[in-house]
């Protein structure tokens, strides 16, 4: 897997540091890494970015007709000097969502352009994805060096969210994927291949900041990055298996799990299975139901109470199983049971 954490990156440049520190021949010819203020490199990446999106354009008419489009169908050239935009293109600049994010208490700036929003539902910011991409360097870019750092042709699986021993993407996927939606259905062809239908189809123009920053993951460090892609599908992710899916945990809303420790021992809670630490376990303090639902036969899916969640979603040849959990909140305080350290109660014994 070749999209790594920024843990990672930084843990890579503190002993390539140390390695330097150790040399004693080289002390007087090797300068000491002195890592990019991050506010003062965003207003350069934004520079790179802006510059990069006014002067190149992609293939905007081929995605006005047809369906189950691929991020190889996207061809993106660049605006020589004196030339105007073809007919049946579009210039990145005039195309693109320009988006804001907080990340280590920088403001940053990226773009993101929505070629075709997917027929399915969208994943969560903890959720497990599958995809099919194309990364390429912006900063290599702008000197005509187009070949990709990174690709897969092929369904790749990527954890949105770490629990602290798996490896995960980088911020801006996790703030990109879970806006689009997935592909609701596939098929094999005769070699066996899968081809998703309608998957959601995008590219997304990232700063450093929000990618792997000084670290060199690309072949560079601060890199500005862009990644063409297909999102195909996606599974609700539950890091401790305490029957509440991770997104439920965020209680503060600031899509930030880490942050969510209810009983304060040291474990946030997406990774706790007693959330409350009222010794009954999460999954003892919460119900679970199962729906299927045969479209084939007209069926719908069913309304869901107020203090009903889904925590998985699957669906094959129309017929769609449904997973959900139950909050329980016996004594109508407001807070479930299982993040009420005055409420014990295993409702599976």
């Amino acid at each position: 897997m070749t999209i790594k954490t920024l843990k990672f990156s930084l843990v890579f440049i503190a002993l390539l540091s140390v390695m330097v520190s150790c040399n004693d021949d080289d002390d007087n010819d090797v300068e000491p890494f002195v890592e990019e203020d991050r506010t003062e490199q965003q207003i350069k990446d934004n520079d790179s970015l802006v510059t990069y999106l006014s002067s190149h354009y992609y293939n905007s008419s081929f995605f006005e007709t047809g369906t189950d489009y691929k991020y190889t169908d996207i061809v993106i050239d660049e605006l020589l000097d004196g030339e105007t935009v073809p007919e049946g293109h579009t210039l990145l600049m005039d195309a693109v969502e320009t988006r804001n994010a907080t990340y280590l208490d920088v403001d940053y700036e990226y773009y993101v352009l929505n070629l075709y929003q997917g027929d399915g539902e969208s994943p969560y910011f903890t959720d497990v994805i599958s995809v099919r991409y194309e990364g390429i360097s912006i900063n290599d870019a702008l000197q005509g060096e187009l070949e990709p750092f990174d690709s897969s042709p092929i369904p790749a699986f990527f954890n949105l969210q770490t629990n602290g021993t798996t490896s995960t993407v980088i911020e801006a996927w996790q703030l990109v994927m879970p806006t689009f939606s997935a592909s609701t259905n596939y098929s094999i062809d005769g070699n066996g291949n899968v081809n998703f239908m309608n998957p959601g189809l995008g590219i997304m123009f990232v700063p450093s900041g929000l990618a792997y920053f000084s670290g060199t993951n690309t072949g560079s460090s601060y890199d500005n990055l862009m990644f063409k892609f297909e999102l195909l599908k996606f599974e609700i992710e539950d890091h401790d298996e305490d029957g509440v899916p991770s997104y439920l945990e965020d209680l503060n809303d600031d899509l930030d799990v880490t942050d969510n420790d209810t009983d304060e021992n040291g474990f946030p809670d997406f990774v706790d299975i007693d959330d409350d630490g009222d010794e009954v376990l999460t999954i003892d303090e919460i119900s679970q139901n199962s729906y299927t639902i045969n479209t084939n036969e007209g069926e719908v899916e069913p309304m869901l109470a107020d203090n009903e969640y889904v925590s998985g979603r699957f669906e094959e040849d129309g017929v769609i199983t449904l997973n959900t959990v139950v909050l329980i909140d016996s004594n109508n305080d407001g807070l479930p049971d299982y993040l009420d350290a005055d409420i014990a109660v295993d409702y599976n014994n």
